[in-house]
């Protein structure tokens, strides 16, 4: 497509910060899922800097797009990006999962301004988007609705009751997100439950399916501006991603699914990610 160049680096600089919010975040909390968060990463800059329309002064605003994490786990780079675009104050990020914080573990709807759905049980994600996605075209309003998944969450028959739904209702309104980085709390998600081929399997609910490098800014964008010209079925964009892309002693560790950086780790996260300690 060709995009601006100086497009792509400003959201490839937004990405790089979420990455620094991440690492210092779950560090600060001692605890948290920073390998799922830095896979998202650059989706969710796209997302949040580029995509996606909103008014972080009315978080409610009636004709908002919608964005629902259904990996709940991955919220630190969503409150990241919130924060960055100003529906909170950056300094609140270091306060994740302590007593009294508006920023949990897991979202929480009603609690942190710019969630749209609370998350943590698996496969719920995509049903909620399906009700949004639905409610929209009810009420003529022309808001599109994002959703982003992880991939274990294709274990969850929700998920594919959802996938024939949203196929079935034709919701072109719909755009979901699967951050493919292939673990999962355990083990690889082919060792629990093999997935491949994953997205003929969509294909074969009835999805517009895209397949993309999901750490290449210009590949998500012709993604993503390719799923709001779709008519008559949803899109899922399968983003094949690296569980704590960035971080080089993160990067497809299980570990790290769920253990925040200690000190060491902390200072050598922040030098690779060109931010000084």
């Amino acid at each position: 497509m060709g995009l601006d160049q100086a497009l792509i680096d400003e959201l490839d600089e937004r990405a790089r910060v979420l990455r620094v919010h991440v690492v210092k975040m779950t560090h600060a909390a001692r605890s948290g899922h920073p390998g799922g968060s830095l896979s998202a990463a650059d989706v969710i800059a796209a997302l949040y800097f580029h995509i996606l329309r909103l008014d972080p002064k009315d978080p409610s605003w009636v004709d908002r797009d919608r964005f629902v994490l259904s990996k709940g786990h991955g919220c630190p780079v969503l409150y990241a990006a919130l924060a960055e675009r100003g529906f909170f104050p950056v300094d609140d990020l270091v306060t994740l999962r302590k007593l009294g914080s508006h920023l949990q573990g897991h979202p929480e709807y009603g609690t942190t301004p710019g969630i749209e759905a609370p998350a943590g049980a698996e496969g719920q994600g995509l049903s909620i988007s399906i009700g949004m996605a639905l409610a929209g075209r009810m009420d003529g309003r022309d808001y599109r609705v994002y959703a982003m998944l992880g991939d274990g969450e294709n274990d969850v028959g929700q998920t594919w009751e959802a996938a024939m739904a949203g196929a079935n209702f034709k919701l072109d309104n719909l755009t979901a997100i699967l951050d493919r980085n292939q673990l999962q709390q355990e083990r690889r998600t082919e060792d629990i439950m093999s997935l491949e081929p994953l997205t003929d399997k969509w294909r074969a609910f009835g999805w517009n399916v895209l397949e993309i490098d999901g750490h290449d800014m210009e590949s998500i964008l012709e993604a993503l501006y390719e799923a709001r010209t779709t008519q008559g079925r949803p899109t899922m964009i399968v983003a094949q991603t690296v569980k704590g892309k960035g971080v080089s002693f993160m990067e497809n560790v299980l570990r790290f699914h769920g253990t925040a950086p200690n000190d060491e780790e902390l200072e050598q996260a922040l030098s690779e990610l060109g931010e000084p300690s």
